[in-house]
């Protein structure tokens, strides 16, 4: 039945001009003129306004690895038993140039470069929100040969300056070692941080304990953070698990009688122990020990089993879930697990460079 505008409206409780304004933008589909005067169906819903979406927060991703810190910063997984929720975070540029970690990033989380970034810089996009890496740390780490950014792989946190330089981003997020903290890197720390602040950011850097942020594994690393001069300053995430952390038992138990599975990466090193290295053994009611990249077979031994643990136990160690895939052999895995930032940490970090993007 054909009813005034008025009559409508005061069915729906709503103004006479607020129907008139939806009528005459083509919000209600029976609604025509007749003669001079509106008229619509009495029955047809109440148009409901829909909200412009949010344009989502872009990002590009430097030595991305297998994509710990890019799943950490997209969000949208699960870890024993936690929903870490999506960020809203749109990942519209990735490198990174290892073919192996690539093929691992692609399964799990799309597009990405592959190449030798310098090679490969000039396709940066125009513009992200956001610029995030974890330059190479083997020649800061403490299990590395401690050259500093002297040394050939961890100089190249200078193609995160140029990037940054070109793409302008409201804030970016720089990983590495807590190593870089150490007493004999205060040149290379202050020629970093001199570097990016260089840039015209507000600079702000502390050491992360991952098992204080629901990681279950010890592991220090540093994260640099530069926001724009006109932005709220970035307030780091306050820890989850700081009296608590979870142990490796927790983060393991169900597959202590799991079969070896390759396809769950569930497969370990049958390296024997040596007097050098790779005797270390999880202890079952703490945090893992730090998962390193470089351990050549000798990872750490499970706590109660008579053999290595597998990848797929270093993978929850670094708080990866079980649905990423690791498609690559028992070293390449070994390599990318251990080069990763924890997704969990990376998860919690990305909630304060969220803060700071929507001013909260």
């Amino acid at each position: 039945m054909l009813v005034s505008l008025a009559e409508y409206a005061k069915k729906h409780n709503k103004s006479s001009d607020t129907i008139r304004r939806y009528a005459e933008k083509g919000h209600m589909h029976s609604a025509r003129k007749i003669g001079r005067n509106w008229v619509v169906e009495l029955e047809e819903p109440y148009p409901v306004a829909k909200r412009p979406k949010a344009a989502p927060i872009t990002l590009i991703s430097l030595f991305s690895g297998c994509g710990g810190m890019d799943m950490g910063f997209r969000g949208g997984f699960d870890f024993l038993g936690r929903h870490y929720a999506k960020n809203g975070i749109d990942i519209i540029w990735a490198n990174e140039i290892d073919k192996d970690a690539c093929i691992t990033y692609r399964q799990n989380l799309g597009d990405i470069v592959e190449g030798d970034i310098y090679e490969v810089i000039g396709q940066l996009p125009k513009y992200a929100d956001i610029v995030i890496g974890g330059f190479p740390c083997q020649d800061i780490s403490i299990n590395g040969k401690m050259a500093g950014i002297s040394g050939k792989r961890s100089s190249l946190y200078s193609a995160i300056v140029e990037t940054v330089e070109k793409v302008q981003p409201k804030i970016f997020v720089v990983e590495n070692v807590g190593g870089l903290m150490l007493r004999k890197h205060d040149e290379s720390r202050r020629k970093i941080l001199a570097d990016f602040s260089a840039l015209g950011y507000k600079i702000h850097y502390q050491v992360y304990h991952a098992e204080d942020y629901g990681v279950p594994q010890t592991r220090e690393r540093v994260f640099i953070v530069g926001t724009c001069e006109d932005m709220p300053a970035y307030i780091p995430p306050q820890e989850t698990t700081l009296f608590k952390p979870l142990t490796a038992r927790e983060a393991m138990e169900d597959l202590e009688d799991y079969p070896r599975d390759k396809a769950f990466s569930h497969i370990w090193s049958e390296a024997k122990a040596s007097k050098d290295q790779g005797n270390r053994k999880l202890i079952a009611d703490r945090p893992g020990y730090t998962i390193r990249a470089e351990c050549h077979g000798n990872i750490q031994f499970h706590y109660s089993l008579a053999r290595r643990i597998s990848m797929r136990e270093a993978a929850r160690l670094q708080s990866f879930p079980d649905s990423f895939v690791f498609p690559a052999g028992l070293r390449a895995t070994e390599r990318q697990i251990g080069n990763a930032v924890p997704p969990v940490l990376a998860w919690h970090v990305a909630q304060s460079v969220l803060a700071v993007l929507q001013n909260r």
